[in-house]
């Protein structure tokens, strides 16, 4: 590839959070308006028009408006190769977006500036916040009537603990919304169509005074290392603020970052040995030719389309022949690829989520990403008997994909699946009726209190009616409690053995 380096600095891979109609998927849609990539902007829900998400390619996400998988989507604008990974929204799929997080290098927070910070909003920050990257905020869906921005700006402050630095200000908003106030710029922002409140004008230049005084000062260094927020106030729905919120983040967000690895050794972009990570698994994004697709973030080194490399795992050469791109469901064959970028690779089932591939004889590690610790369980059987294969080969992908967690009885066959929500549950019981034609029914356990112990530590004899004795999906055993009061009980009666929660 031309222009190594050139092309890596241009790359901008980041993720959107926010809590769940915040306006997530419908700031995406604008974005790749933006890029050319669509004509129309689509919100989740398609209110009064048959468009929907572009971002939102699954047929429940389509049913339900909501995000239930993280989207990749990719476009070029103003010289700059822009990755957006679209999380899923919903609590209960927060370890699919822990998961994406891994594999951005900064976040745009997308807050109802009617509702201010919500609780997933706070959760998916603090995860953003351990790995010290970038965040930019944007209050959405000012076009209502919202909170005022003073107190959006302090509770952001005070309840997620960074600072902010206000780009731009809210003149009003709702029906009197005038417009925004870019404060680099110095003028005003109008609103179309908006009528003229010369008092809402006084009022928020009082404010962007007050801002100016006694505000944080600028300073990229602590943008860099996710000290200090950007932010900005526009409307998705009714695109306005967006062009100016991605053009001033383009200016400040990082190109790729190194990483490092689990022996501790940096892997830096710009070294030639090429490497990177599988974050996430999706089957059956195209329901036609019943694929596999496994999602890997470019770590090092330059992608060529056929070229070998090595799965750590098992130290197994694969050569990487069908790899592709995507623009949610739209995805073209893609020859070369840099850091930052996030290619999909055709999987027949050799890889799993966290696994590293290289190329070259030195040996390339990163961390494993992080699973949850499940808290909802059903024993689950197929309807019809006569569909075992399918049903055999539903469950495997979409353990594989991390859609849920899956455990054996530990003398017997049957099938326990583990969520960390229930809605999980619905989507796996959908997908197994619409992508392998295979109905299946549970039988609730119910909520449990699931503990990893050591095999050389475990006796059967353990188990009882409080304390249900499963495998995991790699045979590893597990104990399932009824409550936190057997499991204290456990404790006592076995103070020597060790048990393990996941995260």
């Amino acid at each position: 590839m031309e222009n190594f380096q050139e092309q890596l600095k241009n790359r901008r891979t980041f993720a959107i959070i926010s809590h769940p109609d915040a306006g997530k998927t419908t700031l995406t849609e604008q974005l790749l308006l933006h890029g050319g990539v669509i004509r129309e902007a689509g919100t989740v829900k398609g209110r009064g028009s048959n468009k929907l998400a572009s971002s939102d390619w699954m047929a429940i996400e389509q049913q339900r408006g909501i995000s239930v998988t993280s989207s990749v989507l990719q476009f070029d604008y103003e010289g700059k190769r822009i990755n957006i990974l679209d999380t899923p929204g919903h609590e209960d799929f927060s370890e699919d977006t822990y998961r994406t997080l891994m594999a951005v290098d900064s976040v745009v927070m997308v807050i109802d500036a009617a509702k201010g910070i919500e609780p997933q909003t706070k959760k998916l920050f603090e995860i953003v916040s351990q790995r010290g990257i970038p965040v930019f905020t944007f209050f959405n869906k000012i076009d209502r009537d919202a909170r005022p921005a003073l107190d959006l700006v302090d509770e952001l402050e005070t309840v997620l603990g960074i600072q902010a630095y206000p780009m731009n200000w809210p003149v009003g908003s709702g029906q009197v919304l005038q417009g925004i106030y870019d404060l680099r710029a110095d003028q005003l922002v109008p609103f179309k169509n908006a009528t003229t409140h010369s008092e809402i004008v006084d009022e928020a230049m009082d404010e962007i005074e007050l801002l100016r005084d006694a505000g944080n000062p600028f300073d990229e260094d602590k943008i860099a290392h996710g000290q200090l927020t950007q932010v900005f106030f526009g409307s998705a729905l009714v695109n306005f603020g967006v062009t100016e919120f991605l053009r001033e983040y383009l200016t400040y967000a990082p190109a790729p970052a190194a990483m490092t690895t689990v022996d501790d050794k940096t892997i830096n972009p710009e070294d030639a040995q090429f490497s990177g990570f599988v974050f996430k698994i999706q089957a059956n994004m195209d329901p036609r030719h019943r694929d596999r697709i496994a999602f890997v973030r470019i770590v090092s080194g330059e992608f060529n389309r056929g070229m070998d490399v090595l799965l750590q795992r098992n130290g197994k050469k694969l050569k990487l022949s069908n790899v592709t791109q995507f623009m949610a469901e739209e995805r073209e064959n893609v020859q070369t690829a840099v850091p930052g970028d996030i290619i999909g690779v055709y999987d027949t089932g050799n890889f799993q989520i966290g696994d590293t591939i290289y190329s070259g004889k030195k040996s390339i590690q990163f961390p494993d990403l992080p699973t949850f610790t499940p808290e909802l369980f059903n024993r689950v059987v197929a309807k019809d008997v006569m569909k075992q294969k399918s049903y055999h080969k539903g469950i495997e992908q979409l353990v594989q994909e991390g859609t849920i967690q899956l455990y054996k009885s530990w003398n017997g066959g049957d099938y326990i699946i583990g969520a960390v929500g229930q809605l999980q549950f619905e989507v796996f019981q959908f997908r197994m009726e619409n992508e392998y034609n295979v109905e299946i029914q549970f039988e609730p356990i119910g909520s449990k209190v699931a503990r990893w112990i050591k095999p050389e530590q475990l006796d059967e004899k353990m188990s009882s009616s409080r304390n249900l004795l499963v495998k995991d999906r790699y045979d590893e055993p597990v104990f399932l409690f009824e409550n936190k009061f057997a499991l204290n009980w456990f404790h006592d009666k076995y103070p020597d053995v060790e048990l393990e929660e996941k995260m």
